[in-house]
């Protein structure tokens, strides 16, 4: 199974294959990511890739945060290292804005090693999981598609109201999960099985064919598909 990586929303645009045609992609800035962590079955009970993205100003980042990427000089440390105990290795660098794990093996990876969008070199479709963007407080017509109430006899201005949302002797209440206005966008979304059409590895860039929730800017976790059975070809890929 291949790592993922972090990054960045750039925005939204199109580009054109060799006969023409129109190609809607979204453009992502994946890395460079640290490995900050390498998660082990014996300690902590299972196996990850733990990453980090873009750098934080160490004026804004606490004690812990810094001593979470770089070795700092402690009375702990100073009495763990008189008992004998081996010091955790360091990925020695800035503190991240962003950290997530990703529960692959973790042979072949290093603390401290960085990767970049090369990881993608083979990679023909890809998973995008993201932030949406959050659309305040919403009615059930907006928020989950209902027809709404009629608009001729009968109907006293509550035409887009929910309707009955009860039940009736038994249970004598509401459903859990019925479904009710409330607070529209904002969650976890993820697109599945987009296809990889760029990868420009001097810049840090994956183009992708398609949509990707959140916003320009809005940071964002892309990894190999988990479809199966795995595409073997990609009409959309073009050459960089």
């Amino acid at each position: 199974m291949s790592i993922g990586l972090l990054g960045q929303k750039i925005g939204c645009t199109q580009l054109y294959t060799e006969t023409g045609e129109v190609i809607p992609v979204t453009v992502i800035q994946a890395g460079p990511c640290s490995v900050l962590q390498l998660r082990t079955l014996k300690k902590d009970g299972y196996e990850a890739v733990q990453l980090g993205f873009r750098d934080k100003a160490r004026s804004r980042a606490i004690k812990s945060e810094r001593g979470h990427v770089a070795a700092i000089e402690s009375k702990r440390r100073k009495q763990r290292a008189s008992a004998g105990f081996e010091p955790v290795p360091k990925a020695n660098c800035e503190p991240k804005k962003i950290i997530r794990e990703f529960r692959i093996p973790t042979g072949g990876f290093a603390v401290g090693q960085e990767l970049t969008v090369e990881v993608f070199d083979q990679i023909l479709s890809v998973d995008v999981t993201a932030i949406s963007k959050g659309c305040g407080y919403a009615g059930v017509m907006k928020r989950h598609n209902f027809s709404g109430q009629r608009a001729t006899h009968g109907v006293k201005k509550c035409h887009r109201h929910l309707g009955s949302s009860g039940c009736s002797a038994f249970p004598s209440r509401t459903q859990k999960g019925q479904r009710m206005p409330g607070q529209y966008g904002n969650e976890q979304v993820t697109v599945k099985n987009q296809k990889v059409v760029m990868i420009d590895k001097e810049n840090h860039l994956i183009v992708i064919r398609g949509a990707v929730p959140g916003p320009r800017g809005g940071y964002v976790r892309v990894k190999p598909t988990n479809i199966l059975p795995v595409p073997k070809t990609n009409p959309w890929k073009l050459n960089k």
